[in-house]
Formats: structure tokens, C-alpha cells, sequence
């Protein structure tokens, strides 16, 4: 079900629920094959990371293994998107890469979480979507949660916990992330 703006509500014991559990059994059989090869493999991971999304990726896509993911068809990335080791990027909602991005080591893309009330935690999931647009650098460590765009040009500094838009050419850092400085050449 959807909820305005691309968010997600999947109740669980639900026709939906199990068409989840069925892409995410899909996901964790293609996921192991990419982490299985390495920085030489650059065209066999172009090659199951487009099995993944669904889509094609172009030829200066780079992925560096290991990385994770629980569903991988709600992932679109750009032109000459670079994703460094250790990335988890869970997409039940919808993870947009612009061209040109880059992704440091051990970064966090989480489009889900469950609802706060603990009588309704188990019942449900609720996903909103991830944007990160063109020539954004997401440094090493850095989470951000779903609902959140990424404006063009920016930074995320290492360790960060993005939980609101970041303005187009912006640093930004800390948790909960909070603007450092407008950049620009």
C-alpha cells in the first residue's frame, strides 16, 4: 500500500507481506554471488548488480563487494555511480542514485523502519523514499533514513545520521546530521 510521497506501508501476514518475503529471498540468492568476487570482477558485478535492480547498469558503474541488500528492484542508479565495500542499501522504497555519485565504505541507505507504538511494531513495515542526486559524496559510515534527499553536489560527512533533506551544495555532518557550510567550487 501506498501512502503519499512513495511511502510504503506493508502489513505483514498480507498478500503483500509475502510477495516481500518471496523478493527477499530472491535478493539474498543473487547478493552472495557478488560477494563472492572481487575488484577485478568489475563486469560480472555490473552484470548481477543489473539482475539485482532489474535494470541494466552502465559500463563505469562500480560496486567493490561485499554489499547488502533485502530486496535490490527498487535500487536505480545513474551514470558512473561508484559504491564502496560494505554498503547496505535496503530499498523497499525506492533508492534514486544521481550520476556521478559516490558511496564511501560501511554506508547505510535505509528506506524502513516499523512504527513506534510497541503494540504495532510486529505488524508492519513502513518504507519512505531515498534520494541522493547528482555528484553528491556520501562518506564512510554515514546512514541516512528514508524520506531524505540528498541535494546535488553535496557531502555527507563520515559517521553522519542523515534524518532531513541536505540543500544542494552542502556539507553537512554529526547526529543527527546538521549543516557545516554551503561548498561549491
Amino acid at each position: 500500500m501506498s501512502n503519499g510521497a512513495g511511502t510504503r506501508i506493508i502489513h505483514m501476514r498480507t498478500p503483500e507481506g509475502e510477495a516481500l518475503a518471496a523478493n527477499t529471498r530472491r535478493a539474498m540468492g543473487i547478493t552472495p554471488a557478488i560477494n563472492r568476487l572481487t575488484y577485478d570482477d568489475a563486469d560480472e558485478i555490473r552484470a548481477l548488480f543489473s539482475e539485482l535492480t532489474g535494470r541494466k547498469v552502465d559500463d563505469h558503474f562500480r560496486l567493490i563487494p561485499p554489499f547488502y541488500t533485502a530486496y535490490g528492484l527498487e535500487i536505480r542508479v545513474g551514470r558512473r555511480v561508484f559504491i564502496n565495500q560494505n554498503c547496505t542499501l535496503y530499498d523497499l522504497a525506492e533508492i534514486r542514485i544521481g550520476d556521478d555519485v559516490m558511496i564511501g565504505p560501511n554506508v547505510s541507505l535505509i528506506t524502513e523502519g516499523h512504527p513506534v507504538a510497541p503494540s504495532q511494531r510486529r505488524t508492519s513495515v513502513v518504507a519512505k523514499p531515498i534520494v541522493i542526486e547528482r555528484n553528491a559524496w556520501i562518506a564512510a559510515g554515514a546512514t541516512i533514513i528514508g524520506g531524505v534527499t540528498v541535494g546535488e553536489n553535496s557531502v555527507v560527512a563520515a559517521g553522519s545520521v542523515v534524518t532531513r533533506d541536505v540543500p544542494p551544495n552542502t556539507l553537512v555532518g554529526g547526529n543527527p546530521a546538521r549543516v557545516i557550510r554551503s561548498i561549491g567550487d
